[in-house]
């Protein structure tokens, strides 16, 4: 019987025993910590390990002898020492494109938001100002330019949705050719630069590395339209949230839709005190149905490994030998 620790897991197991009899998988042993006790005192004879939040460390994974596998219930995995997990022939995986439709329809929706002033008349008249001329000048969709900042799950199911809505896509994503970007209705731009000068609206969808940090700051807000709007559903380190806050200031773009910002450990922004900006706490990703399919994804792959003797699936550190 080899043990798997889910560590700060708000859910119960159940759903998880479920499927493990669904699949006929009887040599796990799923147990719950809730954090009180550290996770390398907890994770001694795991073999497998689900955390969300929680870093992992070098030092921690010195400290875990028998793990094999770190299964992540997210898409992101910056909490996990990637390079460390790798050396000690831990595999890493993660939970891509689960909740790719709930991030998509939350982007176009933050889009639909800035571009029609909803959240922005909404506080407008509930401060008793009954103008619908307050703010910014509002224009027609059709035809306007959504500049998608790399092409992924999520940026694909956004295309029919602003395909509907009679809008023009622009791609920035170095791997992806014409062709392929012409097979869903979208033009390529050929650098960033040129998505920045030319979209109304421009997506974020980058994972964050070291060189997708701050990918967005003060040189290249300054390439939008002064009337473009920024949104980020990725990771808030992508852009350089000073250089967000001084543009939005000063006019330099028009409003911004943020559903993730660089301290999310104290939920601290001068963001929040911007009147063209409409923020949601990280909550892009959140249905029922992802968080369902998020589990579901995580378990698949400890039994893939543990269970099977299999290569996972969706293996983030693919250089790792076991």
């Amino acid at each position: 019987m080899q043990e798997v620790l889910y560590y700060q897991v708000a859910d119960t197991l159940a759903y998880e025993m479920q499927l493990l009899r669904e699949w006929g998988v009887t040599d796990l042993c799923l147990r719950q910590e809730n954090g009180k006790v550290p996770l390398a005192e907890c994770a001694r004879n795991a073999a497998g390990l689900v955390v969300e939040y929680e870093q992992v460390t070098a030092e921690k994974l010195s400290r875990m002898p028998q793990l094999k596998i770190i299964s992540l219930q997210s898409i992101g995995y910056n909490n996990i020492d990637l390079a460390a997990a790798t050396q000690r022939k831990i595999c890493v995986t993660n939970a891509p494109g689960f909740c790719a439709e709930e991030v998509a329809a939350h982007t176009v929706g933050m889009m639909l938001d800035l571009a029609r002033k909803i959240t922005y008349f909404d506080r407008t008249v509930r401060r008793r100002q009954w103008n619908p001329l307050l703010g910014y000048p509002l224009h027609r969709l059709r035809g306007e330019t959504v500049g998608l900042v790399y092409f992924g799950n999520i940026p694909q199911q956004m295309v029919p949705l602003l395909k509907a809505l009679q809008m023009q896509v622009l791609v920035y994503a170095p791997t992806k050719s014409k062709a392929y970007l012409a097979d869903f209705g979208c033009e390529k731009a050929e650098t960033l630069d040129e998505l920045l000068e030319r979209a109304d609206f421009v997506s974020l969808h980058t994972p964050l590395l070291p060189e997708t940090t701050h990918l967005i700051g003060e040189a290249e807000l300054k390439r939008m339209k002064k009337t473009a709007f920024l949104i980020n559903t990725a990771r808030g380190a992508v852009v350089d949230e000073p250089a967000l806050v001084q543009a939005l200031k000063t006019g330099e773009i028009l409003g911004a839709g943020i559903d993730v910002i660089e301290d999310e450990t104290n939920a601290q922004s001068e963001l929040f005190q911007l009147e063209n900006t409409v923020i949601t706490p990280h909550a892009a990703f959140i249905s029922e149905e992802s968080f369902y399919d998020a589990r579901k994804k995580a378990l698949a792959q400890l039994v893939q490994r543990l269970s099977k003797g299999e290569r996972p699936e969706f293996l983030v550190n693919p250089d790792v030998s076991f």
